[in-house]
């Protein structure tokens, strides 16, 4: 076995990949540990099509752009990446103040360890009728890779959430027709974009829900009902898009000894865990007045590394300086 990397980032989503990068700032070697096969995390495999509005920096900018972006620059000082491999357990050797960490496909010793997990091993709700299955892959979409997959079709979305109402202003325009579907009166998203997508060509129904999905071995139709009245109504679609929400767990990572609260890892203000050596940043946790944003996400990394160079090395200033005052010859 190699000698043990500074730094374990568990998840190579942006806040591993920016972890990475102020990790590299404060010459610490790194490991980025991910179960998926590429980095960029939920960016590249739920929607890489889909705009980002609240990134500092971008008025908009596509996931797959901004995952483009993190990795180089994540990557620029030699991070190790680690891919298609399922953390599983955590070994310490208190002597040696080591972290062994057991993956579906090796092992990994580290100094520190950051937990970047995101929301932890992720999947999308799924539709909750007896037919949707085999309509996957065949109309029934959870997320978009590709925007020509829904060019001029007729699509209904499911959901009243950032995602749901995210795809409504991203589909407008590309679409023939879309409506989007809401089992309330009230969206659970940014007042912008709800204001965007209301003054665009989407026809919302509020207070209506999906009662059935069929087609000749491709959606066709889809039936919506409203939960006031029960008034049904069948839809000639092509594709019904569902954004109802993700199930997630955090694996194996529960059984790490680390506090945990409603799903997710507790923090303080250093975000070090309730285990010396092992730090947390991004959607994976929680502290009072938490906001799950990318961009409070790039911040938590930041202050992760430079509390953990300064585990790693108690003579070390926390706060390094500036960038623009810092040895850092970055790439052009």
């Amino acid at each position: 076995m190699s000698s043990p990397v500074d730094l374990a980032i568990i998840g190579a989503g942006p806040t591993g990949l920016f972890g990475a990068f102020y990790a590299g700032l404060r010459k610490m070697s790194v490991k980025l540990i991910d179960s998926l096969e590429i980095l960029g995390g939920q960016l590249t495999t739920l929607y890489p099509e889909k705009y980002i509005y609240d990134v500092p920096g971008f008025r908009k900018i596509l996931s797959k752009d901004l995952a483009a972006q993190l990795i180089e620059q994540g990557m620029q000082f030699g991070a190790v990446p680690c891919l298609g491999e399922q953390v599983r357990t955590l070994d310490v050797d208190p002597d040696a103040r080591t972290f062994t960490i057991s993956t579906s496909a090796g092992v990994h010793e580290a100094r520190a360890i950051l937990i970047a997990a995101g929301v932890g091993a992720f999947a999308p709700k799924s539709l909750a009728l007896p037919n949707a299955k085999s309509y996957e892959g065949h109309g029934l979409y959870y997320f978009v890779r590709h925007l020509d997959e829904l060019r001029d079709k007729r699509v209904l979305i499911v959901g009243g959430g950032d995602s749901a109402i995210d795809w409504a202003n991203t589909l407008a325009g590309l679409t023939r027709s879309q409506t989007l579907i809401h089992r309330r009166d009230v969206f659970r998203a940014h007042e912008d974009s709800a204001a965007r997508m209301l003054a665009g060509p989407t026809q919302v129904r509020f207070f209506h829900e999906l009662k059935a999905i069929g087609g000749d071995g491709h959606i066709e139709w889809a039936t919506v009902y409203d939960n006031r009245t029960n008034d049904e109504q069948t839809l000639e679609v092509d594709a019904v898009l569902v954004n109802v929400g993700f199930s997630n767990s955090l694996g194996p990572i529960k059984n790490w000894g680390i506090d945990i609260a409603g799903g997710s890892i507790k923090v303080d203000s250093t975000m070090r865990t309730s285990r010396e050596g092992i730090f947390a940043a991004g959607d994976v946790t929680t502290y009072p007045g938490k906001l799950k944003l990318i961009a409070t996400a790039f911040g938590e990394a930041a202050t992760a590394v430079n509390h953990a160079k300064k585990y790693l090395d108690p003579t070390v200033n926390v706060f390094p300086g500036h960038s623009t005052n810092m040895d850092f010859d970055p790439k052009p």
